[in-house]
């Protein structure tokens, strides 16, 4: 006879075993965020995230009313529905726990048509020291629309890399809704100019550049016409004069010195070493090539680096609008 003790162990070790994985099928339906009608022959992928990567579990195509199932059991841990729709990726993470019946997962039509995603603010960050100049750009972008914006000749953006990079920089695409993943960047027709090839969806997109070119005073760069203000940034150590630049005064939080560029090229000398990322521990961009992007999240045990970037990106993004908004207004009351 079983003791009483003993029983309630196995009872327990049962409900966590059932606990740990979700058990049934996974279904749903995909629905195009465009016409706001079920989306029929949409690829859906079943992923899980592993030591190896991202693991395929299943893939199906949704049916004439946008109907997908998986009907295998999911194996522990979160997973992964990704839809292949117009040649972009929709993920929708599920988590142990959360209903794997009934998901709804949005994909939307692809344009190519100029002006579906805006590029709302530019920034530069100038981080010099005694063995090189680090240099951190972020774009970003917002698609108010609800289509996704491709286009194959042009990629989403294109932007100027100095020749002393040897083509060498790491980009980090952070979608809406998505985690970070990064991209290669591509040579154009246009000598120094590349281009990102990444699918803008509805919402916010931000792409975050890195390299590094050899320590200097002086740093001239050229800029790629976009609809959205270019600003550079300096940690409060770092001040830049020169042409093409004015002075925008300091972030309040970060004490950053922030300057506008007032052309599509500038040319600066540099006084002072220093870095805004490093209390963050963020070490400058290495110039390595980046990973491949297959469309699948990237699965790492370190923290992404774009999120070191967070606070001062978004504390940045704040404080320059708040600065121009009091620039805009001293002008017209002047």
């Amino acid at each position: 006879m079983k003791t009483f003790p003993a029983l309630l162990i196995r009872s327990l070790a049962a409900a966590l075993a059932s606990g740990m994985c979700l058990l049934g099928a996974v279904d749903g339906v995909v629905v195009n965020g465009t016409s706001g009608q079920p989306q029929s022959g949409v690829v859906v992928t079943l992923l899980q995230p592993g030591a190896q990567g991202m693991q395929t579990l299943g893939s199906v195509k949704s049916d004439a009313q946008g109907q997908f199932k998986f009907d295998k059991e999911v194996p522990p841990g979160p997973v992964l529905v990704q839809g292949l729709y117009q040649g972009a990726t929709y993920n929708m993470m599920l988590t142990p726990g959360t209903p794997t019946t009934g998901v709804r997962l949005n994909v939307y039509d692809s344009t190519s048509k100029p002006g579906t995603a805006k590029g709302e603010q530019h920034m530069i960050l100038i981080e010099p020291s005694a063995d090189a100049l680090a240099i951190g750009e972020t774009f970003l972008f917002q698609n108010a629309t609800t289509t996704t914006f491709q286009d194959p000749k042009k990629g989403s953006f294109e932007f100027y890399l100095p020749a002393s990079t040897n083509g060498k920089v790491q980009v980090t695409v952070s979608a809406p809704g998505g985690m970070p993943i990064q991209r290669p960047a591509e040579r154009t027709g246009q000598p120094g100019v590349y281009k990102v090839s990444y699918p803008l969806k509805p919402g916010e997109t931000r792409f975050d550049l890195e390299y590094s070119v050899p320590a200097a005073t002086k740093y001239s760069a050229k800029l790629v016409p976009m609809d959205g203000p270019t600003r550079l940034v300096t940690a409060p150590t770092v001040t830049l004069t020169g042409d093409g630049i004015e002075p925008m005064g300091q972030e309040p939080r970060t004490k950053a010195n922030i300057y506008n560029v007032t052309g599509l090229e500038y040319s600066v000398l540099i006084d002072g070493v220093g870095s805004l990322r490093a209390a963050a521990g963020d070490a400058s961009a290495d110039g390595s090539a980046p990973k491949e992007d297959t469309g699948q999240p990237g699965v790492e045990e370190a923290q992404a680096r774009v999120y070191t970037r967070l606070p001062w990106v978004l504390g940045l993004t704040f404080g320059i609008l708040a600065l121009g908004g009091l620039l805009l207004y001293r002008r017209g009351a002047a």
